[in-house]
């Protein structure tokens, strides 16, 4: 995720995107069959935003099935991804959506 220069800091010596960033790191450490990411970018620029999603797109080309929770529309749809779109706290829309990069 791009920490590796600041290993030997603590915590409290990071960034809230920083501690985003060490969070997703330590979740995909031991390759999960499942990762729940709940706005794993909100806190982070739009170019780490975009890295963040290429690892976990990586993760998932292996096996891994992840599952994103965003309100970041624009983000999400530069990715070949199934979307599944909540109202009111309902799936009321499924979109399969190639992605913009590979039209």
């Amino acid at each position: 995720v791009g920490l590796s220069h600041k290993q030997k800091n603590m915590p409290d010596e990071l960034s809230g995107g920083e501690q985003q960033r060490v969070s997703i790191a330590r979740a995909i450490v031991n390759e999960p069959k499942l990762i729940l990411a709940d706005e794993p970018t909100g806190n982070l620029d739009p170019e780490t935003s975009i890295e963040i999603l290429e690892i976990l797109k990586k993760i998932n080309s292996r096996g891994t099935s992840v599952i994103l929770a965003t309100h970041n529309y624009e983000l999400v749809r530069k990715f070949n991804a199934r979307i599944v779109k909540l109202e009111n706290g309902k799936a009321y829309k499924v979109v399969i959506r190639q992605s913009q990069n590979n039209k």
